[in-house]
Protein backbone atom coordinates (compact mmCIF):
# COMPACT_ATOMS: atom_id res chain seq x y z
CA UNK A 1 0.00 0.00 0.00
CA UNK A 2 0.91 3.46 -1.01
CA UNK A 3 1.84 5.20 1.86
CA UNK A 4 1.41 9.59 2.23
CA UNK A 5 3.44 11.96 4.18
CA UNK A 6 3.34 15.40 4.43
CA UNK A 7 6.53 15.87 2.80
CA UNK A 8 5.46 14.41 0.06
CA UNK A 9 2.24 16.12 -0.26
CA UNK A 10 3.87 19.69 -0.14
CA UNK A 11 6.23 18.63 -3.00
CA UNK A 12 5.55 21.07 -6.34
CA UNK A 13 6.12 18.23 -8.80
CA UNK A 14 3.08 16.13 -8.07
CA UNK A 15 0.66 13.81 -10.27
CA UNK A 16 -2.29 16.77 -10.23
CA UNK A 17 -0.34 18.83 -12.27
CA UNK A 18 1.94 17.27 -14.38
CA UNK A 19 0.99 13.73 -15.57
CA UNK A 20 0.68 13.56 -18.94
CA UNK A 21 -2.01 11.27 -18.63
CA UNK A 22 -4.17 13.58 -17.05
CA UNK A 23 -5.08 15.36 -20.49
CA UNK A 24 -6.17 11.75 -22.15
CA UNK A 25 -8.40 10.86 -19.81
CA UNK A 26 -11.95 10.38 -21.22
CA UNK A 27 -14.72 12.46 -19.95
CA UNK A 28 -18.11 10.78 -18.81
CA UNK A 29 -21.38 12.38 -18.44
CA UNK A 30 -22.84 12.61 -15.49
CA UNK A 31 -26.29 11.24 -17.14
CA UNK A 32 -23.70 8.24 -17.66
CA UNK A 33 -22.35 8.28 -14.75
CA UNK A 34 -25.33 8.14 -12.58
CA UNK A 35 -28.16 6.68 -14.62
CA UNK A 36 -31.70 8.67 -15.03
CA UNK A 37 -33.87 7.63 -11.42
CA UNK A 38 -30.76 5.96 -9.84
CA UNK A 39 -30.10 7.30 -6.23
CA UNK A 40 -26.29 8.52 -5.35
CA UNK A 41 -24.60 7.01 -2.48
CA UNK A 42 -21.35 9.16 -1.48
CA UNK A 43 -19.42 7.19 1.26
CA UNK A 44 -16.73 9.20 3.40
CA UNK A 45 -14.44 8.32 6.10
CA UNK A 46 -14.51 11.10 7.46
CA UNK A 47 -16.46 14.83 7.38
CA UNK A 48 -14.94 16.73 4.45
CA UNK A 49 -14.26 13.96 2.36
CA UNK A 50 -17.45 14.21 0.32
CA UNK A 51 -17.12 17.96 -0.44
CA UNK A 52 -13.06 17.05 -1.55
CA UNK A 53 -13.75 14.37 -4.18
CA UNK A 54 -17.02 15.05 -5.24
CA UNK A 55 -18.66 18.65 -4.10
CA UNK A 56 -18.91 19.64 -7.94
CA UNK A 57 -21.01 16.53 -8.73
CA UNK A 58 -23.27 16.29 -5.36
CA UNK A 59 -24.17 19.68 -6.98
CA UNK A 60 -24.62 18.18 -10.49
CA UNK A 61 -26.71 15.60 -9.37
CA UNK A 62 -28.74 17.65 -7.22
CA UNK A 63 -29.46 19.81 -10.13
CA UNK A 64 -30.90 16.49 -11.97
CA UNK A 65 -32.90 15.33 -8.72
CA UNK A 66 -31.04 12.35 -8.02
CA UNK A 67 -31.89 11.34 -4.32
CA UNK A 68 -28.62 11.63 -2.50
CA UNK A 69 -27.38 9.70 0.62
CA UNK A 70 -24.05 10.71 2.49
CA UNK A 71 -22.79 7.99 4.16
CA UNK A 72 -19.62 9.68 6.78
CA UNK A 73 -18.36 6.59 8.71
CA UNK A 74 -16.56 8.68 11.49
CA UNK A 75 -16.98 11.94 13.16
CA UNK A 76 -13.56 13.37 12.27
CA UNK A 77 -12.62 13.99 15.82
CA UNK A 78 -9.22 12.69 15.87
CA UNK A 79 -7.87 14.70 13.61
CA UNK A 80 -5.82 16.74 16.23
CA UNK A 81 -4.05 14.60 18.46
CA UNK A 82 -2.51 16.44 21.67
CA UNK A 83 -4.33 19.41 20.44
CA UNK A 84 -5.75 21.45 23.32
CA UNK A 85 -7.54 23.64 21.00
CA UNK A 86 -9.13 20.82 19.02
CA UNK A 87 -9.30 18.36 21.45
CA UNK A 88 -11.42 15.57 20.22
CA UNK A 89 -14.27 16.74 22.36
CA UNK A 90 -14.36 19.92 20.78
CA UNK A 91 -14.48 18.61 17.42
CA UNK A 92 -16.79 15.61 17.36
CA UNK A 93 -19.26 18.87 18.03
CA UNK A 94 -17.80 20.81 15.87
CA UNK A 95 -16.65 19.12 12.89
CA UNK A 96 -20.21 18.24 11.88
CA UNK A 97 -21.56 21.63 12.23
CA UNK A 98 -18.81 22.36 9.69
CA UNK A 99 -20.35 19.45 7.44
CA UNK A 100 -23.74 20.99 7.28
CA UNK A 101 -22.43 24.60 6.46
CA UNK A 102 -20.48 22.85 3.88
CA UNK A 103 -23.65 21.20 2.53
CA UNK A 104 -25.62 24.45 2.42
CA UNK A 105 -22.95 25.78 0.69
CA UNK A 106 -23.22 23.39 -1.69
CA UNK A 107 -26.65 24.04 -2.29
CA UNK A 108 -27.92 20.46 -1.71
CA UNK A 109 -31.40 19.94 -1.00
CA UNK A 110 -30.77 19.78 3.03
CA UNK A 111 -34.62 18.91 3.65
CA UNK A 112 -34.58 15.82 1.89
CA UNK A 113 -30.46 14.87 2.07
CA UNK A 114 -30.15 11.62 3.67
CA UNK A 115 -26.57 11.77 5.72
CA UNK A 116 -25.66 8.89 7.88
CA UNK A 117 -23.36 8.91 10.64
CA UNK A 118 -21.83 5.61 11.30
CA UNK A 119 -19.46 6.65 14.73
CA UNK A 120 -16.47 4.64 13.68
CA UNK A 121 -13.91 5.61 15.78
CA UNK A 122 -11.21 7.78 13.57
CA UNK A 123 -7.80 6.84 12.20
CA UNK A 124 -8.93 2.95 13.47
CA UNK A 125 -10.91 1.83 10.56
CA UNK A 126 -8.93 -0.76 8.95
CA UNK A 127 -9.22 -3.21 12.21
CA UNK A 128 -13.58 -2.62 12.00
CA UNK A 129 -13.56 -3.09 7.83
CA UNK A 130 -15.89 -6.46 8.27
CA UNK A 131 -18.13 -4.13 10.59
CA UNK A 132 -17.82 -0.90 8.32
CA UNK A 133 -18.85 -3.47 5.54
CA UNK A 134 -22.31 -5.05 7.13
CA UNK A 135 -23.09 -0.75 8.06
CA UNK A 136 -22.58 0.27 5.24
CA UNK A 137 -24.66 -2.70 3.36
CA UNK A 138 -27.62 -1.87 5.51
CA UNK A 139 -28.00 1.23 3.74
CA UNK A 140 -27.70 0.62 0.61
CA UNK A 141 -29.81 -1.28 -2.49
CA UNK A 142 -29.75 -2.53 -5.70
CA UNK A 143 -29.33 0.05 -8.50
CA UNK A 144 -27.50 2.59 -6.35
CA UNK A 145 -24.44 4.35 -7.23
CA UNK A 146 -22.00 4.02 -4.99
CA UNK A 147 -18.64 6.55 -4.94
CA UNK A 148 -15.68 6.25 -1.92
CA UNK A 149 -12.40 6.82 -1.56
CA UNK A 150 -9.82 5.01 -3.59
CA UNK A 151 -8.83 1.49 -2.14
CA UNK A 152 -5.14 2.14 -2.91
CA UNK A 153 -5.73 5.94 -2.16
CA UNK A 154 -2.47 5.94 0.54
CA UNK A 155 -4.48 6.46 3.64
CA UNK A 156 -5.07 3.86 5.96
CA UNK A 157 -8.64 5.06 6.43
CA UNK A 158 -9.52 5.78 2.99
CA UNK A 159 -7.92 2.60 1.70
CA UNK A 160 -10.09 0.77 4.51
CA UNK A 161 -13.56 2.41 3.60
CA UNK A 162 -13.23 2.22 0.08
CA UNK A 163 -12.52 -2.06 0.64
CA UNK A 164 -15.64 -2.00 2.64
CA UNK A 165 -17.52 0.37 0.03
CA UNK A 166 -16.93 -1.99 -2.77
CA UNK A 167 -17.80 -5.16 -0.72
CA UNK A 168 -21.15 -3.98 0.53
CA UNK A 169 -21.56 -2.70 -3.23
CA UNK A 170 -21.04 -5.78 -4.38
CA UNK A 171 -23.23 -7.65 -1.59
CA UNK A 172 -26.45 -5.69 -2.65
CA UNK A 173 -25.94 -5.32 -6.33
CA UNK A 174 -24.72 -1.49 -6.17
CA UNK A 175 -22.81 -0.11 -9.15
CA UNK A 176 -19.40 1.09 -7.24
CA UNK A 177 -16.85 3.93 -8.26
CA UNK A 178 -14.10 5.13 -6.68
CA UNK A 179 -12.43 8.44 -6.06
CA UNK A 180 -8.89 9.26 -5.57
CA UNK A 181 -7.95 12.17 -2.75
CA UNK A 182 -3.87 11.81 -1.83
CA UNK A 183 -2.90 9.73 -4.73
CA UNK A 184 -2.89 13.10 -6.72
CA UNK A 185 -0.61 14.33 -4.61
CA UNK A 186 2.22 11.76 -4.38
CA UNK A 187 5.61 12.43 -6.53
CA UNK A 188 4.98 11.91 -10.43
CA UNK A 189 8.22 9.20 -9.67
CA UNK A 190 4.23 7.10 -8.66
CA UNK A 191 2.23 8.12 -11.54
CA UNK A 192 2.15 4.53 -12.46
CA UNK A 193 0.50 3.38 -10.08
CA UNK A 194 -2.54 5.03 -10.76
CA UNK A 195 -5.27 2.96 -12.71
CA UNK A 196 -5.46 5.20 -15.94
CA UNK A 197 -7.56 3.05 -18.04
CA UNK A 198 -10.39 3.38 -15.44
CA UNK A 199 -10.16 7.38 -14.61
CA UNK A 200 -12.92 9.24 -16.35
CA UNK A 201 -13.41 13.28 -15.83
CA UNK A 202 -16.42 14.87 -15.04
CA UNK A 203 -16.55 18.45 -16.32
CA UNK A 204 -17.32 21.32 -13.77
CA UNK A 205 -18.09 24.64 -14.79
CA UNK A 206 -16.90 27.84 -13.19
CA UNK A 207 -19.92 28.46 -10.69
CA UNK A 208 -19.51 25.14 -9.30
CA UNK A 209 -15.97 24.86 -9.19
CA UNK A 210 -16.49 27.70 -6.97
CA UNK A 211 -19.48 27.22 -4.59
CA UNK A 212 -17.55 23.73 -3.81
CA UNK A 213 -14.20 25.46 -3.09
CA UNK A 214 -16.74 27.86 -0.81
CA UNK A 215 -17.89 24.59 0.76
CA UNK A 216 -14.49 23.23 1.15
CA UNK A 217 -13.45 26.67 3.70
CA UNK A 218 -16.36 25.46 5.86
CA UNK A 219 -13.90 23.06 7.86
CA UNK A 220 -12.62 25.27 9.71
CA UNK A 221 -10.31 23.46 11.91
CA UNK A 222 -8.71 21.82 8.90
CA UNK A 223 -7.31 24.98 7.38
CA UNK A 224 -4.56 25.83 10.16
CA UNK A 225 -2.55 23.68 11.78
CA UNK A 226 -0.39 23.97 14.78
CA UNK A 227 2.86 24.33 14.45
CA UNK A 228 3.71 24.04 17.96
CA UNK A 229 2.98 20.66 18.64
CA UNK A 230 4.05 19.39 14.56
CA UNK A 231 0.32 19.49 13.52
CA UNK A 232 0.08 20.09 9.81
CA UNK A 233 -2.97 21.37 8.31
CA UNK A 234 -5.21 18.83 7.38
CA UNK A 235 -6.55 20.79 3.94
CA UNK A 236 -3.15 22.36 2.74
CA UNK A 237 -2.79 25.29 0.28
CA UNK A 238 -2.18 22.71 -2.38
CA UNK A 239 -5.01 20.58 -2.14
CA UNK A 240 -7.35 23.47 -1.87
CA UNK A 241 -5.37 24.74 -5.03
CA UNK A 242 -6.34 21.10 -6.83
CA UNK A 243 -10.08 20.95 -5.70
CA UNK A 244 -10.26 24.86 -7.98
CA UNK A 245 -9.86 22.17 -11.66
CA UNK A 246 -12.90 22.03 -13.66
CA UNK A 247 -12.98 18.86 -12.97
CA UNK A 248 -13.26 15.72 -10.98
CA UNK A 249 -11.94 12.70 -11.55
CA UNK A 250 -13.36 9.14 -10.63
CA UNK A 251 -12.23 5.80 -11.16
CA UNK A 252 -15.16 3.30 -13.02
Amino acid sequence: MKTVSISESSLPVQIWNSAPQLDNIPVISTQTLVPAGARAVLIAPHPGDEVVTCGGLLQLLSALGHPLQLISMTDGSASHPGSQQWSEKRLSVFRPQESLEALRRLGLPMHSLKWIRGGFTDNALAEREFQMTQFIARYLRPGDVVFSTWREDGIVDHDAVGRASAKAAAMVGATFNEVPVWAWHWPTRDRGLIPWHRARKVRLDTWTVARKSHATHAYASQLDGEPAIGLAPLLPPVLLERIRLPYEIVFV
